[in-house]
């Protein structure tokens, strides 16, 4: 079993969030919670309150970014085959609505060639509670 995934397991939602933005502290500008991880997704929630918000008062643009690399970055973390890396190298955004409550933030890569070594694009879409979708990205990341 894959080291990260073994640690969420064991760990859970709670820990395994506190450990991941201690291990990388700029995720917790966001004070993410994991809620769901294995191979091929991951999910990840965060509170709408005014340290992640915009001049409107909605959930400010890069909030939604860094809980998108996070979901995609974990998963991808948790499906590769153990020894390999990744890094992300680019990311297209689309906002599509103002973000005015908690988010909900999924990676889903089920059916991605994790095993291929090049550049994979990984979807990412965040929800409003109501489920709406407010913000969808396509992350690209090097596998080697």
């Amino acid at each position: 079993m894959n080291q990260v995934l073994g640690m969420y397991q064991q760990m859970g939602n709670e820990a395994f969030s506190k450990a991941v933005t201690n291990l990388a502290p700029y995720f917790s500008t966001i004070a993410p919670t994991f809620t769901a991880l294995r191979p091929g997704y991951a999910e990840v929630q965060f509170a709408n309150r005014r340290e992640v918000h915009n001049h409107i008062g909605t959930v400010h643009a890069i909030a939604l970014c860094n809980a998108a690399e996070l979901a995609a970055g974990t998963m991808t973390t948790v499906s590769i085959p153990e020894g390999r890396q990744w890094i992300p190298v680019g990311m297209t955004v689309q906002y599509l609505a103002k973000a005015k409550t908690d988010v909900r933030v999924v990676a889903d890569g089920a059916g991605l060639p994790w095993d291929d070594a090049g550049d994979i694009e990984v979807p990412v879409d965040a929800f409003d509670t109501e489920g709406k979708r407010v913000f969808t990205a396509k992350i690209t990341m090097n596998l080697k």
